[in-house]
């Protein structure tokens, strides 16, 4: 069943896979960003989620069958972050005219739901993994949850279904994204080559050692369609990870020699990106001139704090997907296979050489 879509942050990592899914399928996709991209088969729509007035301006004859949100606003604290993205999900849903059929209102958050948000997060007494969705909410404020009650509060009022969709880190193309660890360490990787640093692994011991999952853009865009158009789904919130587990002992010599760069050996110190990267940016732009890429400017590429965060965290992180998978939703991604694929993309894109 295909409708009409909106696509809250469509030029983002997930937001863009999403639209690119959506056309594929046949849906009327309509893309809202701050400053939207050109995207084929995405009609832009330019608004600023936290002025309420010029949102409603640009979303007054839009009815759309379902809406996907996949975009925050990144804050100095979780009090403001609190603040501001609960405001950009009322203000998206104050917006827009009151449904005259069926609508999905589909919220991406992520794993900080059990892990605590950056200020506390792997900290403090923490759920057991593999995380379940039955687990619940942490006695902490967390602006995920502030989010998903914006959403609860507008579908008692407004009579429309939701789902809440719980990925680990995303892996996907998006230039300028916060939370970009594919193309971070796709930059790291080519300084690496660039000037003969070894490829350092930035974390704990105890990502190094114990197991993990992510989430490739791709699925978890089949996720939000699949939620969306399936009567199961309605009114639930759902975790969504590829399907495989690893450990990033495996994995940082999988992503070494795609790249063609030396492995440092683990010695279990913590060296985060962000030290090692805080002088690249004047070599990344000497190599973007050199090999004619498109974004000479490092910081649009690559997020070293937030691949820190993942990688630094000092608990094993696996993900149960039984709820969805009960429900009928069988996709898997290998993730070897999703970095790999993104890096080509990226390669293709001429934004690594």
């Amino acid at each position: 069943m295909a409708g009409t879509a909106l696509v809250v942050g469509a030029s983002g990592i997930v937001g863009s896979a999403t639209a690119e899914l959506l056309n594929a399928e046949g849906w009327t996709v309509h893309g809202l960003a701050r400053r939207p991209t050109v995207q084929p088969g995405v009609n832009p729509i330019a608004a600023d989620l936290l002025d309420p007035a010029a949102t409603r301006e640009a979303l007054k004859d839009l009815n759309p069958d379902a809406v996907f949100i996949t975009t925050w606003l990144r804050q100095d604290n979780e009090a403001e972050n609190i603040r501001v993205n609960s405001a950009m999900v009322r203000h998206l849903l104050d917006a827009l005219p009151k449904p005259t059929g069926p609508r999905h209102v589909a919220l991406v958050t992520g794993l900080k739901h059990y892990l605590g948000p950056f200020e506390a997060y792997g900290k403090g007494t923490l759920p057991q993994t593999p995380f379940r969705e039955e687990q619940g909410r942490l006695d902490v404020d967390n602006f995920y949850y502030a989010q998903e009650d914006e959403v609860f509060a507008a579908a008692a009022r407004d009579g429309f279904s939701w789902s809440v969709h719980r990925p680990h880190t995303v892996i996907g193309k998006a230039v300028g994204n916060a939370m970009n660890m594919g193309t971070t360490l796709a930059a790291y990787a080519t300084l690496c080559r660039e000037t003969g640093r070894p490829f350092t692994f930035p974390g704990s011991a105890a990502q190094w050692e114990g197991l993990t999952d992510m989430t490739d853009a791709r699925l978890l865009a089949r996720h939000l369609l699949w939620a969306a158009t399936t009567p199961a789904a309605r009114n639930e919130a759902f975790n969504v990870v590829n399907g495989d587990i690893f450990r990033w002992s495996w994995m940082w010599r999988r992503i070494a020699e795609w790249f063609g760069v030396e492995r440092a050996p683990f010695d279990v110190i913590v060296r985060p990106l962000e030290q090692q990267m805080a002088e690249d940016a004047p070599i990344w732009r000497r190599i973007a001139e050199r090999e004619g890429l498109a974004e000479p400017d490092l910081a649009r590429l690559a997020s070293p704090w937030h691949t820190d965060a993942d990688l630094g965290r000092p608990i094993e992180v696996v993900t149960d997907m039984s709820k969805s998978r009960r429900m009928g939703f069988t996709a898997y991604q290998a993730t070897d296979d999703a970095f790999f694929d993104l890096f080509t993309q990226l390669r293709a894109d001429r934004l690594i050489p």
